[in-house]
């Protein structure tokens, strides 16, 4: 079956079908080795993107301005302050105005609703950068990764262990929806979304995967294939830092905590990273480790997507 997502947006993966995430991953695949041949393919020639920063960003910049070139378009960066948003102009307003002269707008935001808005009163496609939410690009990238190094998606452990964060949510939900086996480890209080629960179990349910929510992290991470982890305090959580550090300080991912895992499990880490908080140097700096290749994967995923919702183009 050929599957066009042209004109979607992408704001949380719980609104695609497994078939739509799995298409996305293939063009993905292809971009990279098209990429790696040295092959052009600029499929987005003369097009342009929006790109709205409230947060600022490495990964998420960089990734998306290189990969725009390559695609053959432009990528504006427009920082808070470049708009008017900060003088009392509306999202819906500024959604009208970038639609009139762009053919996509990427948001990193705080507030979910803010991509939310953008999308509604677009009527160009809007993709999520980051929202306090949901991080649908990271969760593509995350499995194109567990792809390429586990051959394979269905029946993987994939074992989150921290905060029930945005990127909590769309681990849960991407792999849920691809079959995976998800085990999420959080300290009590710090669970994911109930929504997010609830798809998630519904997911694995027509997926053949399963999700499972613990309070122990060793218990969790007993065979697991994949560990991952993300910072304990997230941008606009700074005043919570130190109480923080105390709650999650188990569920610190260290060797100890490893040795539970299987031999050639594989360590996540969507970055930036707190070294020794979170994750400690001799886990991130292992063999086991794949940050760099998950953090390049931004890149191949997020074209991909882009090429699919701006530039119409089918697999």
């Amino acid at each position: 079956m050929v599957v066009s997502l042209a004109g979607r947006d992408i704001l949380c993966l719980q609104d695609f079908t497994r078939e739509e995430i799995e298409t996305i991953l293939e063009t993905a695949k292809m971009m990279k080795i098209w990429q790696k041949i040295g092959k052009p393919h600029r499929v987005l020639e003369g097009k342009t993107l929006a790109m709205i920063f409230q947060k600022p960003s490495t990964r998420t910049r960089i990734s998306f301005e290189v990969g725009m070139y390559q695609l053959g378009g432009y990528a504006l960066y427009l920082n808070a302050q470049d708009l008017q948003l900060r003088r009392g102009e509306t999202i819906a307003d500024t959604a009208r105005v970038l639609s009139r002269y762009v053919d996509g707008i990427m948001a990193r935001v705080y507030a979910h609703k803010d991509v939310e808005d953008l999308a509604k009163y677009a009527s160009v496609p809007v993709i999520n950068g980051l929202s306090d939410f949901s991080h649908p690009c990271q969760a593509l990238a995350d499995y194109m990764t567990i792809w390429e190094k586990k051959g394979r998606i269905q029946g993987v452990k994939v074992v989150y262990v921290g905060d029930g964060n945005n990127v909590a949510h769309s681990l849960m939900i991407a792999g849920t929806k691809l079959g995976a086996n998800v085990v999420v480890a959080t300290p009590e209080g710090y669970e994911p979304d109930e929504k997010v629960i609830k798809w998630a179990e519904k997911n694995a349910a027509e997926s053949g995967g399963s999700f499972e929510l613990l309070h122990d992290p060793v218990k969790a991470v007993k065979d697991a294939d994949v560990i991952y982890t993300d910072v304990w305090a997230s941008m606009g959580q700074e005043a919570e830092a130190e109480m923080r550090r105390k709650i999650f300080k188990p569920f610190q991912v260290n060797k100890e905590l490893v040795k539970h895992a299987k031999p050639d499990y594989i360590f996540m880490h969507c970055l930036p990273a707190h070294r020794g908080e979170e994750v400690t140097d001799d886990v991130i700096d292992s063999p086991n480790s794949v940050v760099w290749d998950q953090a390049e994967n931004r890149l191949h995923a997020q074209k991909a997507a882009l090429a699919l919702v701006m530039g119409g183009i089918k697999v």
